[in-house]
Order: structure tokens, then sequence, then C-alpha cells
């Protein structure tokens, strides 16, 4: 706790709500007090502590609330809502479903109008920041962070040429793979730490078996050389398991252990098809796992979360495709857990999954001294979910209710930095409806063409 001076002016207090800090203690705040300077959290305390109310150029009252750190989601594609609702009873990634729009045949306006809905949708859900790759990243990375929340953005990376991806057809061009990893080193140099640090890039290689095995090895030199951590898909199909023993014969994980990929600074999702030897290759590399719990199960798969996290595998929370939601990620992941186990356990809990989508996404993008939690001296990002509700009532364990019964649709405020970019559950920054608007007419054209052929 700090020990300001009675007559500081803050830019902003909230009070009168309960505080789930997410700290490491895992401290629960009831009245609390939560002041806000120069975009950092500066005083949490509960308000018998506090004294005189405290000087501020705002202050926000928000009994019946619960706030929580800001949500990180480490791994989605916004622009994938195009396929919303379609795609999640085909059976494969989008990339590798033919009949449906693919990446490549989305223009550079349609991925401006559709990645703007998903960054809104996310932010409105109480995600602080998302980690996205698709495509026209140099386009959609700062339109999406004008809708207000951080975002860490890459185009795809790959050397496979999609357009035969999902007719099994697998040709790799050296022309295709220089191209996106030398438009993902650019575009860390003219977004990296910018918009007061909200933007960053993280080296999106998009899976083993889109990149091929030399180029693999190049996005692991550029990772050495420029210090950009790494995300990837793996071991998220049975089509890339094939075709890398196939290619290679060795195992996904086998394949990036090799090459120089696994390891602390990856950030893989999925990891569902995977050998007892695949997961103490990727516990030992202590690589971050990003989750899909709800992603996954709708396809009739689950990742081994237990096996993963005892071997040393770090896992944290992503949404994937179709929906932003990470609170329902979080009841999905907590859920999924307890069948694989067959029974509730100590040590999978909701304390467990909140962590995921808060601590443990913050050190998967390297900001665990930034974000995370509601400590003095971090980012003041935070959300404030309005408990006022008949589902949310009683709220005897606050923590079990937000992970049980919530959802993304009960966040009445969001802060990032300090700044509320969500009041009232309404963006304070865009035009909301104007959004959806725009990316329906996008998504609709983009139907059109892949109805056409």
């Amino acid at each position: 706790m700090s020990n300001p001076s009675s007559d500081q002016l803050y830019d902003l207090v909230i009070t009168g709500a309960t505080v789930l800090t997410g700290a490491p203690a895992g401290h629960v705040i009831d009245d609390a007090v939560i002041a806000v300077s120069n975009g950092r959290f500066a005083r949490i305390e509960p308000a018998g502590a506090i004294g005189a109310p405290l000087r501020a150029r705002r202050t926000v009252h928000l009994p019946g609330r619960v706030i929580t750190p800001g949500l990180v989601n480490v791994h989605t594609h916004a622009n994938l809502s195009m396929v919303r609702g379609v795609a999640e009873d085909l059976g494969f990634a989008p990339a590798y479903t033919p009949g449906i729009p693919q990446g490549h045949m989305v223009t550079p306006e349609e991925a401006y109008a559709i990645a703007r809905l998903g960054a809104l949708e996310a932010l409105l859900f109480g995600s602080t920041l998302i980690n996205d790759t698709f495509v026209h990243a140099d386009i959609v990375t700062p339109a999406m962070a004008e809708i207000g929340l951080r975002v860490w953005s890459c185009g795809r990376i790959h050397d496979v040429d999609f357009s035969g991806v999902s007719v099994g057809r697998w040709d790799y061009v050296d022309a295709i793979g220089e191209k996106t990893l030398q438009d993902a080193i650019d575009l860390a140099e003219r977004f990296e730490g910018k918009s007061g640090g909200r933007i960053g890039v993280q080296l999106a290689a998009h899976a083993p078996d889109t990149c091929s095995t030399p180029f693999l090895r190049r996005i692991a030199r550029a990772a050495e050389e420029t210090g950009l951590r790494v995300t990837t898909h793996l071991s998220q199909s049975k089509v890339e398991l094939a075709r890398i023993r196939e290619r290679d014969d060795k195992s996904p994980p086998e394949l990036l252990d090799e090459i120089g990929l696994l390891n602390e600074r990856l950030t893989a999702a999925h990891c569902i098809h995977v050998s007892d030897s695949d997961i103490a290759r990727i516990g030992k590399a202590g690589i971050h796992v990003a989750h899909i719990a709800k992603g996954n199960a709708t396809g009739a798969t689950i990742a081994p979360t237990h096996k993963l996290r005892a071997a040393g595998a770090k896992l944290a929370l992503g949404t994937d495709n179709m929906h932003a939601d990470m609170v329902e990620v979080m009841r999905w992941a907590l859920a999924v857990g307890r069948i694989q186990l067959g029974a509730v356990t100590p040590d999978w809990q909701p304390a467990t999954v909140f962590e995921m989508a808060t601590m443990a996404g913050a050190r998967a993008m390297g900001l665990e001294e930034e974000i995370g939690s509601i400590e003095v001296g971090k980012q003041a990002d935070f959300v404030a979910f309005d408990f006022r509700q008949p589902h949310l009532t009683p709220a005897t364990n606050p923590l079990g209710n937000l992970v049980h019964v919530a959802q993304g649709r009960d966040v009445e405020l969001v802060a990032v930095g300090g700044e509320v970019m969500v009041e009232g559950g309404r963006p304070t920054r865009v035009d909301a409806e104007a959004i959806r608007r725009d990316a329906a007419a996008a998504i609709a054209a983009l139907w059109k063409r892949a109805r056409e052929g």
C-alpha cells in the first residue's frame, strides 16, 4: 500500500464495489476504494481504512458490482466472427474447411470492418488485451486499438499457399513466406510499444503444417534477432499430426523443439493431440499453452490440461474463433477439466481458471509486471461486473458466481490504463451500431463470394 498525502488529487476513484484483485495472495476486498493516478493503480484499500473521501477528478460509486483485473485473451482471431454460427459445426478449423470465407479472400476494407467488430465484442465482454492473428494486420492493428483495448497483433506467418489447403493441396512457396515474415517484422517496427504501450506484436507462426521446416527455422532466427515472442497453433488437428509425421517423421512438438521454437517465449494454442512424450517435452520447455476450452469442446476435443500442467506447461486462456467471451471460456475450462478428472478437486477451482484468464495471460504476453492483477503500481486495467441481477444473487462467493453463472454481457464498466472505455455497458470511444452495421455488410459480401466459388 502507498502512503499518499491526504490532499492528493487522483484522476479516478472507484468506491463501493467488491474487488477480486487477482494478486498472488488472492485478495478479496469488500467495499473497496480504488484510486488511479497517471494510468496506474495508486491505492486499493477497504473503505474503512481510508478515512476521509479521496479527492479525484472523477469518482464513480459502484455498489453491488464486482471488479476484476482486465481479462487477457492470449489467442483470438477477431476477423473470424465472419464464420460465426457456421464453422463451429463443420469439424475443422476455418482455414482447413472448404466452402466458407477464407482469410485469403478478405479485402483490406473488409478486414478493417470485421476486426473492429471482434475487438469491440472483446472489450464489451471485459477483455482489456487480445492477442490477435489473421490477415491485413497493418490495417486492423490500429483499427482495433482505436476501440480502446490493448492489441497485440500479427498477420499469420506461413509459406503454404492457403488457397489450396482447404482442398488438401500443400504447396510451400518461398515468396509467400518471405512476405508474411517481413510483414510481421515491419509491423513490429511500426507499432511495437505504440499507442501509449497499448499495441504490441508477437510473431504469429501459423502452424507447423502451414510452415515448411526450413521456414520454421527462419522464424526461429527472426524471433531471436528481434527479441519478439512467438505464438502459434500446435497439435490442433489430426491433419496437422499426419502432415508433420509424413513430412518430418516427427510429432509437431518434436519438430518445434528441434528447431528451437519450443521454449518459454512461445504461446501455443490448443495442444490437443499430444502423446505422453509430447506432453513431457512441452512441459520441460515451459511453454505457455493457450487453452481454447470452449472452442475445442465444440469441436469434440479436449486438451489434456492436467497432464500438461503437471509436466510444467503454463496454462492461459483464449477464445479463438467465433466469440470473445472470456467469462464463458473460464467456465468451460473449469468444466472440461473436471470432466477429464471425473471429480471436483481442490486444485481445479474457480480461482484456477480465473488466474489463467488474468495473471497467466499477462505472463504469456511478457507483461506480468504491468497487467494481470489489481495491485499498486500496475496499469489500471479493470472490469466491473454488475452483480445486481437475479442470476448473480446472492453473491456469497463472488468469484464462484463470476465463473459459474456470470457472462460477458454482465460487464458494466471497463477501464484500460485508467481510462474508462466502457460505461453502462456501452463503448465510450466508438459508435457500436455503426461498427456492427459495417461488419455485417462486409461479412455478407464475403459469404456471397465464397458461395459463388
